[in-house]
């Protein structure tokens, strides 16, 4: 299964973006417009044309990095949102970033990774968390596909691989998802608060 940065490259030039909604979640919105620091440090890893960063961005937070591996879904970003800071627009492997951040958003980017790496995406997370740090955001309640993304999943899986990092885990039915997605999402704050 090739999931590399050209096969990601290609859905964005090729418009094959199924999983856009073309527009931030109404989840993440809420829990963004409770948020009053406009100082914290946020990373929105796999963020394709992230309209949570545009929302960010338009509410004045000024320390929001978009890590995505396709340099189209950053392209995208840079035309829809000229000031956004260049710098914080990277093209990278999530598992290769560093740094530390008050805040991770997670919007279809888990479930995207091929399901042998989750444990790692946990453990990436943890790396990159500042000390009461969260991960914040939505995962799918659902099997979904094996051969392709997304790849689904369900609460006692998401459990085994953020219980051994973090003391502080939450996984919610979503109660206010996009109509497409309704009954299927799980809302997440994990921590070690």
């Amino acid at each position: 299964m090739d999931l590399s940065s050209g096969f990601w490259n290609g859905r964005y030039l090729n418009n094959d973006t199924g999983w856009d909604m073309g527009g931030i979640s109404t989840p993440i919105k809420e829990y963004i417009n409770q948020l009053k620091n406009k100082n914290i440090s946020i990373l929105i890893p796999g963020g394709g044309n992230s309209y949570e960063a545009e929302y960010l961005h338009e509410l004045g937070f000024k320390n929001v990095v978009v890590d995505d591996f396709s340099e189209q879904a950053l392209t995208n970003i840079n035309k829809r949102i000229p000031d956004f800071p260049k710098a914080n627009l990277r093209q990278a492997d999530f598992f290769s970033l560093t740094g530390k951040f008050d805040l991770i958003i997670e919007q279809t980017f888990f479930c995207a990774i091929d399901k042998s790496i989750r444990r790692k995406y946990a453990g990436q997370i943890s790396n990159l968390l500042k000390e009461n740090g969260k991960l914040v955001g939505l995962l799918f309640n659902a099997p979904l596909n094996t051969d392709k993304p997304p790849f689904g999943g369900n609460v006692k899986e998401y459990e085994t691989y953020f219980s051994s990092l973090f003391n502080s885990i939450v996984i919610d039915n979503c109660y206010n998802s996009h109509p497409s997605r309704a009954g299927r999402e799980l809302w997440i704050n994990i921590s070690n608060n």
